[in-house]
């Protein structure tokens, strides 16, 4: 087995803290990678106190991984050693199914396999993610990241970017239509910037006026202040698309008005209470669509990663050692932080 060292949570209560522990050692289709930088992701913090009800304790978060890698299997092809490399929310699935035969292993029919807090299939264990010092994954679930991209900023890329690519994508945004994106933190600001890369007129909604200046500097051609009701009426039946990535309980029919004839608002944040429940009539008298998207499949995660070297762009990160990852957190509740937190695992080593 493979030593290794990371902070984990020992139950809902208690805080991160250093934890030795085991990995599987690097099989015939396996990856090892040390890791150089983690992305501090709020399903890190959701998971870390059990508040999704579904994690097994001890508990290594991390699913926005970057590294070198130090080993490949007899099989790989793809990798070599000394290559920077990526690993995101999941490390495995079926690979059987029709979503994982179409390269959409997030919707695999008997569930993908995460990062962390997941049944190992090889061993048997539960998967530990990378808020350590190396991990080893199957080469089909691992990604390439391009000399191009500063390996700190493109931590956030592998969960917040691959999050917004993936609706933006599919929904086909690109030159001459208007998107609007729901919320400026860790997923709205990588949608901004995605969406004004792909060519698409770019309004941000937030709350707080004194985000308009960040917003503009990201990409964003507009900003609207949502709780102006006046502001909002300006654009009432005139949106293709809407990328709404806000996590927390709100009205989603002040919304749907604005999206045009056949528009659709996406959401892909989960919030803690449902949101009240939206009018039909919105629905029913424009066609208008109402939709979620999970993450994104290894295919479209690689060419989002691509796109971002081609066009530059990485997360914005305030980068913190380990042994502040509890303040983070609870900078993080207060959205403390412009625009994701990355962990220098370097300091692991103190």
């Amino acid at each position: 087995m493979l030593k290794s060292l990371g902070y984990a949570a020992q139950s809902a209560q208690s805080p991160l803290a250093p934890f030795n522990f085991e990995r599987r050692i690097t099989g015939p289709h396996d990856v090892q990678i040390e890791i150089l930088y983690c992305g501090v992701c709020h399903s890190d913090l959701h998971m870390a106190r059990n508040e999704w009800k579904g994690t097994t304790f001890p508990v290594v978060p991390g699913h926005e991984i970057v590294g070198r890698v130090t080993e490949v299997g007899a099989h790989v092809s793809k990798f070599k050693v000394g290559q920077i490399a990526g690993v995101g929310c999941m490390v495995d699935s079926c690979q059987s199914c029709a979503s994982c035969d179409e390269g959409l292993e997030q919707y695999c029919e008997t569930g993908f396999t995460g990062t962390y807090s997941s049944p190992e299939k090889e061993t048997g264990g539960m998967t530990y993610g990378g808020y350590s010092n190396n991990i080893v994954v199957n080469e089909k679930f691992v990604l390439h990241v391009s000399d191009k991209l500063d390996p700190a900023g493109a931590a956030p890329l592998l969960c917040a970017g691959i999050t917004t690519w993936s609706p933006l994508r599919h929904w086909k945004v690109g030159k001459g239509q208007k998107v609007g994106i729901v919320g400026l933190g860790g997923l709205g600001h990588m949608g901004v910037k995605l969406a004004h890369a792909m060519g698409a007129h770019v309004v941000l909604f937030t709350t707080s006026p004194d985000k308009k200046e960040d917003a503009l500097r990201l990409g964003a051609d507009e900003v609207v202040v949502s709780k102006d009701a006046a502001q909002m009426a300006q654009h009432a039946n005139s949106f293709d698309f809407i990328l709404n990535t806000v996590a927390a309980q709100h009205n989603l029919d002040a919304f749907m008005v604005l999206l045009k004839r056949e528009g659709t608002m996406t959401l892909v944040g989960i919030p803690e209470h449902s949101h009240p429940s939206p009018s039909v009539a919105n629905l029913i008298f424009k066609r208008r669509h109402l939709a979620g998207s999970l993450i994104g499949g290894i295919q479209e995660t690689q060419e989002m990663l691509d796109f971002c070297a081609e066009h530059g762009i990485t997360s914005d990160i305030e980068i913190i050692k380990i042994q502040d990852i509890n303040t983070a957190y609870e900078r993080m509740l207060k959205s403390d932080v412009k625009y994701r937190f990355v962990i220098d695992m370097a300091s692991l080593a103190a």
